[in-house]
């Protein structure tokens, strides 16, 4: 049966319980309650913010679940149910036959207030999507977005409602949308033919839309944003790297498109040649990462958010808290802006595909993962080991599987540097990592952190400049790890001068060549040494440091 109308909307959940359920519900502080939990068989659980309650200690029995699904709404082809005039929500689980035999009642609040954090974003007038995990808040917000443009700001708004969870159960909306009209959908795999509808047939301002899934839905999306109608919406996903990643959903922030560079514009971008770049125009403007109830990360330009994150640099986003009626705004952090294409390198612009702060993250792909995180205990850096390459900053994988078109894919979606070593073994793995993280036997750190931020400043000025830079005058050993990160950035250096004040000088790719051919005999020390050698050579422990080109050469 329906409950009457009623302003106490926590009673009525209460009382589609069972008897002894609803008394030991009715002890815990309604403002934390999320959601109450019944499985056949085990004793039921209510959830509250950080903790989970037992309600009784007898199991749930299928008369008890019949009972609740005989109070509330009927079940949909979303497994959903509601309880008329209410925003609870009552979703259930079926065995293989169909049977019921879990219910989740969710808590649904209208709490006027919880998009201050985001009001001015709402006043914009653009389309704002809400990003994050199930549970963070993310539909109250959406209600009273819908409340806001309809009261508050006088737009015609109209509500897709999937599953009765923004407007509540019945034909009369719950008053938490205000004055938003609201078109119910009569099943899930129709709620972007809804979407359409609501634009074609009734005129909006506005539309808010929950849980955004499917590439239908994507589209749909798309289609209303270039209509003029202003969009609000949700999907999953912890952050905005998430819904890039996610191929359903990343048309939403613009997609993404694996792109093949000239070799000039390669060396230009310090990258590979194959490249992963925003295929087009976000569908919304703005993304708000809910961390949590009380805070979110928003990135005000999506289409540039995108592009920092394609490229490895920092994506930054201005953080917001709320404590009680009080809003702080922490302004984002300056971050360079992403280089477009076929645009001009700026001063200062960091190298794409910089690693981020924090460890390393290091994919072992065809690789002994327990040899890798043994030589890493072993080494001074600060790395960790990840089990996917396309979250990963730098892969070590075997010559023979370098050239894999799951692993070429996988890199070119994160980024990754791809390093391939001849063998499996302890040895091979040491010595590339030493070459990756210039560790110098017997050198001071201090200089090879000297001698490395020396040649990344230089090789930033000859990209941005064009014009050839000198470096100070370095021992042998340090001079190679230079030489290395000049190769590395498709650039050029000859060795110059007579020890102690031998010194590289690096200049733009071609250039070195023309302009100083009698000095290619003085380079012998930087050039790196062939690969010819035998396996027996490579495994006597030797730890050079000398760069060697199979294993520097990335995946284009």
């Amino acid at each position: 049966m329906n409950p009457p109308p009623s302003n106490d909307d926590f009673a009525l959940l209460v009382a589609v319980l069972p008897p002894p359920l609803q008394t030991a519900v009715l002890r815990l502080p309604e403002a934390e309650l999320l959601e109450v939990v019944m499985d056949l068989g085990r004793p039921p659980e209510a959830r509250l913010v950080g903790r989970v309650a037992r309600l009784s200690d007898e199991p749930v029995a299928q008369e008890a679940l019949q009972a609740v699904l005989s109070r509330v709404g009927e079940l949909g082809g979303d497994n959903r149910a509601g309880i008329e005039r209410t925003l609870h929500r009552v979703s259930a689980i079926r065995n293989r036959q169909g049977r019921v035999v879990g219910l989740t009642l969710r808590v649904g609040r209208a709490i006027h207030g919880t998009i201050d954090m985001l009001r001015d974003l709402v006043d914009s007038g653009k389309n704002l999507l809400l990003l994050g995990r199930p549970g963070v808040g993310k539909t109250t917000k959406l209600r009273e977005v819908a409340r806001v443009l309809a009261d508050a700001l006088g737009k015609r708004v109209m509500v897709v409602d999937t599953s009765n969870e923004i407007g509540g159960d019945g034909d009369i909306p719950h008053p938490g949308i205000g004055g938003a009209r609201r078109m119910q959908v009569s099943r899930p795999d129709r709620q972007h033919d809804v979407m359409i509808e609501a634009v074609e047939n009734h005129m909006p301002e506005a539309i808010v839309v929950d849980e955004i899934g499917t590439s239908a839905e994507a589209a749909a999306a798309r289609t209303i944003a270039e209509r003029g109608v202003q969009l609000v919406a949700t999907a999953h996903g912890n952050t905005l790297e998430n819904l890039v990643l996610n191929p359903t959903l990343s048309d939403l922030v613009g997609g993404i498109q694996t792109v093949t560079l000239s070799d000039e514009e390669a060396r230009r971008r310090r990258t590979q040649k194959t490249v992963t770049e925003r295929r087009g125009t976000p569908t919304f403007d703005i993304v708000v990462e809910m961390v949590n109830r009380e805070e979110v990360r928003v990135h005000r330009d999506t289409g540039a958010a995108v592009d920092r994150l394609l490229t490895g640099a920092e994506v930054g986003g201005e953080r917001r808290t709320q404590q009680g009626d009080t809003v702080h705004v922490e302004a984002a952090p300056e971050v360079v802006v992403a280089t477009p294409p076929g645009g001009h390198v700026p001063r200062g612009t960091p190298a794409l595909g910089a690693p981020r702060p924090g460890p390393t993250r290091i994919a072992a792909h065809a690789v002994s993962r327990e040899l890798l995180e043994r030589v890493l205990r072993d080494l001074p850096v600060e790395a960790v080991v990840v089990g996917r390459p396309e979250n990963a900053e730098l892969v070590l994988t075997l010559r023979s599987r370098a050239n894999s078109p799951r692993l070429r894919r996988a890199a070119e979606r994160g980024g990754a540097r791809v390093v391939a070593i001849k063998r499996n073994s302890s040895t091979e793995i040491r010595r590339a990592l030493r070459t990756e993280f210039h560790i110098l036997e017997g050198v001071d750190p201090n200089d090879v952190r000297d001698a490395v931020a020396e040649a990344e400043a230089a090789i930033q000025r000859v990209l941005t400049d064009g014009e050839s830079v000198p470096l100070s005058p370095r021992p042998s050993r340090l001079r190679k790890v230079q030489h290395t990160l000049v190769v590395r950035n498709h650039l050029e250096a000859v060795s110059v001068g007579s020890e102690p004040l031998r010194h590289l000088v690096i200049y733009p790719m071609g250039a070195g060549m023309v302009e100083v051919p009698d000095l290619l005999q003085s380079q012998a020390d930087e050039d790196p040494p062939d690969d010819d050698g035998d396996d027996e050579a490579e495994d006597t422990g030797d730890d050079s440091e000398a760069p060697r080109e199979d294993e520097e050469r990335p995946l284009s």
